[in-house]
C-alpha cells in the first residue's frame, strides 16, 4: 500500500462503510474493561479438523504466551510503568525512546539456509519498528553478538545487515559488544540481540489516548513472517514434508524457495510511518509481533474501545496461505502488519 493510498483512507469520512469488495468476515477486538488485566491470546495455527494440522499451536510448538504473560505481570510489580512498545524516558522538551529485541528462531533457519547478510537488518527492524510506534525518530542503535567459537567472516556479514537496517532507519549504528563464549552454542551458531534509542517532541507523543469510535483502522503489508512465530512456522515445515530448497506452494507465477519466503527481511517501516504522521490525523500505532491482531492491537485503545477488522481487505502473502494450509486450513495466523 503506498503512502498516498494511506493517506487517502486516513482523511476519509469516519463512519463510512467499507467499500464493496472489501467486505469479509470481520474479526472484532475487544479491550478489557478498567481494572480488568490483558489475558495474552495465542494467535497460531489452530483447527477444528482432524490431520495433519491438528493440534500445531504456539503452545504445542513450544512457547508458553500465557507463562510469558505472567511474567510480564511479575515484572511490573517491581518495575511499574512498563508495557508500552518503547519505554520512554523524560529529557528536557523530548522524551528519549528505547526498545530492544532479538529475532528469536529464525536464526535456526538462518544457520540451515546460509542466509546471514539480511538477519541484521531483522534485528534493526523489532526495535525501531517499535519505537516509531510513539512517533520517535530513531537515533542510534547497539548490538549484541554472542557465539561460542568467533567466525570474523561470518559475523561480518551479521553486521552488514545491521548497518543495512541502521541506514533503512536514519540511525546510527553506535556501538555493540561481540561475546565469544566457548562451549555454550553449536559449531557455527550465535546469537543477537539489539537496542535502539529515538526521540520524540513532548507534545508530539503517539499514544491512542485520542482514539475515539468511528476512528480507521489501517493495516500496512508486511513482506511475510517478519521475525515472529518461528517456532511454529518451523514446526509447520517439519510436518509439511518439504525443505527449505523446495519451491513455496503459489498462484502467481513467481519462484520462491521456502527459505527464501521464510527468510524474507522484516520491513522496516520508520520512513513510511514517520511520513504520515508529518501529515496528521494519526492517533495510535501498533507494531504486530508476537500475539498477532489480538493483542497488539489493543494495546493503543483506550479503555471500551475495540476493533472491527475486515479480513477479506488485504490479499494475504503465499507464504501465509501455505501455512494456513498446511495447518489444517482453518487457522488464523496474523501477518506481521504494522497498523494504528
Amino acid at each position: 500500500m503506498t503512502t498516498s493510498r494511506v493517506l487517502h483512507f486516513l482523511r476519509g469520512p469516519a463512519t463510512s462503510p467499507a467499500p464493496a469488495d472489501h467486505q469479509g468476515p470481520r474479526q472484532h477486538l475487544r479491550f478489557p474493561p478498567a481494572g480488568e488485566g490483558m489475558r495474552r491470546v495465542s494467535v497460531a495455527c489452530s483447527s477444528s479438523t482432524t490431520g495433519e494440522g491438528e493440534g500445531m499451536t504456539y503452545k504445542g510448538a513450544g512457547v508458553d504466551i500465557d507463562a510469558g504473560t505472567e511474567l510480564v505481570r511479575r515484572i511490573r510489580k517491581m518495575a511499574p510503568g512498563i508495557g508500552g512498545f518503547g519505554g520512554l524516558y523524560p529529557f528536557g522538551d523530548h522524551f528519549l525512546v528505547a526498545g530492544t529485541d532479538g529475532v528469536g528462531t529464525k536464526l535456526k533457519l538462518a544457520f540451515e539456509t546460509g542466509i546471514h547478510d539480511t538477519i541484521g537488518i531483522d534485528l534493526v527492524a523489532m526495535s525501531v519498528n517499535d519505537i516509531v510506534t510513539s512517533g520517535a525518530e530513531p537515533m542510534f542503535f547497539l548490538d549484541y553478538y554472542s557465539t561460542s567459537k568467533l567466525d570474523v567472516d561470518l559475523a561480518e556479514k551479521v553486521i552488514k545487515g545491521i548497518v543495512d537496517g541502521c541506514k533503512q532507519s536514519d540511525c546510527v549504528l553506535l556501538g555493540g559488544e561481540t561475546a565469544e563464549m566457548p562451549d555454550f552454542y553449536a559449531e557455527g551458531e550465535y546469537d543477537l540481540s539489539g537496542f535502539a534509542v529515538g526521540k520524540v517532541k513532548n507534545d508530539k507523543v503517539i499514544d491512542g489516548k485520542n482514539i475515539v469510535k468511528g476512528d480507521v483502522l489501517i493495516g500496512l503489508p508486511s513482506s511475510g513472517v517478519h521475525s515472529n512465530g518461528f517456532s511454529l512456522a518451523r514446526r509447520v515445515l517439519e510436518k509439511s514434508g518439504l525443505s527449505l530448497s523446495d519451491q513455496l506452494p503459489r498462484n502467481d507465477d513467481i519462484t520462491t524457495t521456502v527459505g527464501e519466503a521464510l527468510m524474507a527481511p522484516t520491513v522496516i517501516y520508520v520512513k513510511q510511518v514517520l511520513e504520515i504522521i508529518s501529515k496528521g490525523g494519526v492517533k495510535g500505532l501498533a507494531h504486530i509481533t508476537g500475539g498477532g491482531f489480538t493483542d497488539n492491537i489493543p494495546r493503543v485503545f483506550p479503555s471500551g474501545l475495540g476493533a472491527k477488522i475486515f479480513t477479506g481487505s488485504w490479499e494475504v502473502p503465499p507464504v501465509f496461505k501455505w501455512l494456513q494450509q498446511r495447518c489444517g486450513g482453518h487457522s488464523i495466523w496474523a501477518s506481521e502488519w504494522f497498523l494504528w
